[in-house]
């Protein structure tokens, strides 16, 4: 049996598939069904509620360097273990929320266990167990954490429909507590690469100089972080776009409703590729996609078969780059520098999440969907250039030289 589909293998998946679906659903995906039901409670708008998700990403984008440096210190084991303890406590304090304030300090500690707990630390902790080999193993788990929603939105629904949003909040609080952070203490197979070894979890897969080094670091962060803006830009303005573009509202909740799963299916063909894949490749392939779809939208007139081409495109394109960034660290970094990477790019990457749905809100609403689809192209556009510059800088480096007659 190949590594890859070890017992061990098998182990550290499941254990991180069930903390990861944990993680994501008792908190990012958490108000997509509860905010509504709550802020009703606290005497709250809807937007400040929702304005939760805010907080949250800017804590994590700001503990994100912070996260990066634990890991590489203590281990990705005892940094989830820690964020299921900071998870607990946040989605208690949730429970107990009777105002702006406690609801504010809630998502601050939520934001906290996001950075400590969402993934790079997840990814971290297959890298320091499956080293260089780790891609494949990355790529499954993303297929399990993309259901989240999928899982918990039903979850959460019965759960405040049976027992109100303050019990379903400790609900989640026990589940971070009493399964979370026994599976992140017990449960994880043994690291082989740890902040302890040597050379070996030293080496980078390329032989980048130290100021090559920092500018593949640049051009990741700036590629992956105008990317991602533009991903969490759309996706609560997608079926408005739709709607402005002319589909009627059945046709654009299906057509929302198909990207999710056109994505999943971006993650498992990266799944399926395993060692073979190239990150750099797929960050080109999945913005190439994208900028593909928006010129489509910009250029053709409307219509249902031109909006079905944008979906199966953007959805596919987006769902290729969502598995980019999570390797592009490992394709240019040693196993040991991974989590500090990966934790330095998720403070501009968390940035953009948090205020690009209120930038792209702002643009439809003022501009309309013609505007707000040229700005995502232009910078998909400048995304894309940034990916070929590292394409440039690796290939350059992988070239031979050539031998002196």
């Amino acid at each position: 049996m190949s590594r890859s589909f070890s017992p061990r293998t098998a182990r550290t998946v499941a254990v991180l598939a069930v903390t990861q679906l944990i993680g994501w659903g008792t908190s990012f995906d958490m108000l997509g069904v509860m905010g509504r039901v709550i802020a009703p409670d606290l005497g709250l708008a809807n937007e400040i509620v929702f304005g939760g998700l805010t907080v949250m990403m800017i804590i994590s984008a700001l503990m994100g360097p912070t996260t990066g440096r634990w890991l590489g210190r203590y281990g990705a084991a005892r940094v989830l273990a820690a964020a299921s303890l900071v998870f607990a406590a946040g989605l208690a304090l949730l429970a107990a929320a009777n105002g702006i304030v406690l609801y504010v300090l809630a998502w601050i500690l939520i934001g906290g266990g996001g950075a400590l707990g969402l993934s790079a630390p997840a990814y971290t902790a297959v890298v320091e167990r499956e080293g260089p080999n780790s891609k494949r193993v990355i790529a499954i788990l993303m297929l399990f954490t993309g259901l989240s929603s999928a899982i918990f939105w039903p979850v959460l629904s019965l759960l405040n429909n049976a027992v109100g949003w303050r019990s379903t909040f400790l609900i989640c609080a026990a589940l971070q507590f009493c399964i979370c952070l026994p599976l992140h203490l017990f449960a994880l197979p043994t690291p082989i690469v740890s902040h302890t070894e040597g050379a070996a979890a030293h080496t980078a897969p390329l032989p980048l100089s130290p100021a090559k080094q920092r500018k593949a670091f640049l051009l990741i962060a700036a590629a992956t972080t105008i990317s991602t803006f533009v991903t969490f830009g759309v996706s609560p303005s997608l079926l408005e776009i739709f709607r402005q573009s002319g589909a009627s509202p059945a046709l654009a909740i299906q057509l929302g409703s198909a990207r999710g799963v056109i994505g999943i299916s971006a993650r498992f063909m990266d799944m399926l590729l395993g060692k073979r894949g190239n990150p750099i490749l797929s960050a080109a392939m999945g913005v190439s996609l994208m900028v593909l779809s928006f010129l489509m939208m910009i250029v053709l007139p409307p219509s249902t078969p031109l909006l079905v081409a944008f979906i199966l495109l953007y959805g596919f394109g987006s769902g290729v780059m969502t598995v980019a960034r999570a390797l592009l660290p490992l394709a240019l970094f040693s196993p040991r520098d991974y989590g500090l990477q990966s934790a330095r790019l998720s403070l501009p990457q968390n940035l953009a999440n948090a205020v690009a749905p209120v930038v792209f809100t702002a643009i439809l609403d003022r501009a309309g969907a013609g505007m707000a689809i040229a700005t995502c192209a232009v910078l998909a556009v400048l995304s894309l250039g940034f990916v070929m510059m590292l394409m440039a800088l690796v290939r350059g480096v992988t070239q031979p030289v050539p031998s002196l007659p």
